[in-house]
């Protein structure tokens, strides 16, 4: 019997993950049904380099405070003056500081998760990265990293850019908030094994290799930072960043603070 595989498509993962979420929420537009006719859950597809696929529900995106963890919560506490909700997806950090009179901004370069987060109010919003949000000439007091951003650093080549590119977008004395998750208290073998093959490869044992899928839409492979706290602060060094606080009360989750040097 001849098998064909078929690659899926390269798309907006997360932004139609995000509208069939919303859908699904709300009951108002086209939702993904089983039988045609009840709405099926959505569940963003995580499939790991090694062949590990995991699934989660996406419902989670929308949550609002209610439903937040507490590192949430503290971090949306030290936001102060203009600030950059970086990888905002459907926008509920945003949304809540908007509510409280922060000046938020928020940055995807999912054009679909920015529409989710626009129906949902987010007033003000940028398609692209961090690199090519400098151009803009906007300016921040306060940068969000949260919902596992920290993850956005990659890895030891990526990190000093990605901090190059904050820093160019910062106002004097700005901060950086970033939420991380230390990797390293599992025993499972599937992870500490390519923890290990991580290493060997020479690369930060968290460091992870990804793609996202979502129906017949897939992104691009990319890198993914879970590291712990220690190491985050091995790759701030010599950046014009430092590491002043982490806060780590909701271990192996963290809070990392960093502010511009003078």
């Amino acid at each position: 019997m001849n098998v064909v595989t078929v690659e899926p498509l390269i798309g907006d993962v997360i932004g139609e993950l995000l509208r069939d979420t919303l859908a699904v929420a709300t009951g108002v537009g086209p939702r993904p049904l089983v039988g045609g006719r009840l709405p099926r859950p959505v569940i963003e597809i995580i499939e790991r380099d090694d062949g590990l696929i995991n699934g989660a529900p996406s419902a989670h995106y929308l949550d609002g405070p209610a439903e937040w963890q507490p590192y949430d919560h503290r971090a949306v506490e030290r936001a102060y003056g203009e600030t950059l909700d970086i990888g905002t997806g459907a926008g509920r950090i945003a949304l809540l500081l908007q509510e409280r009179g922060v000046p938020v901004t928020g940055l995807d370069t999912s054009a679909g998760a920015l529409e989710v987060s626009r129906r949902r109010g987010v007033r003000r919003l940028v398609h692209g990265t961090v690199d090519t949000h400098v151009a803009d000439g906007s300016r921040y007091d306060t940068f969000l990293l949260l919902g596992n951003n920290l993850g956005l650093f990659e890895g030891r080549e990526r990190a000093p850019e990605f901090l190059a590119a904050l820093a160019a977008l910062a106002r004097p004395g700005a901060q950086i908030i970033a939420q991380g998750t230390d990797p390293y208290g599992t025993r499972d073998p599937l992870h500490t094994g390519y923890h290990e093959r991580n290493r060997r490869l020479g690369r930060l044992g968290g460091q992870l290799r990804l793609r996202l899928r979502y129906r017949e839409l897939s992104t691009e492979w990319f890198d993914y930072l879970v590291c712990s706290a220690d190491e985050f602060a091995s790759l701030v060094q010599g950046t014009g960043w430092r590491l002043t606080d982490v806060d780590d009360r909701d271990a192996p989750y963290y809070l990392a603070t960093l502010r511009l040097v003078d």
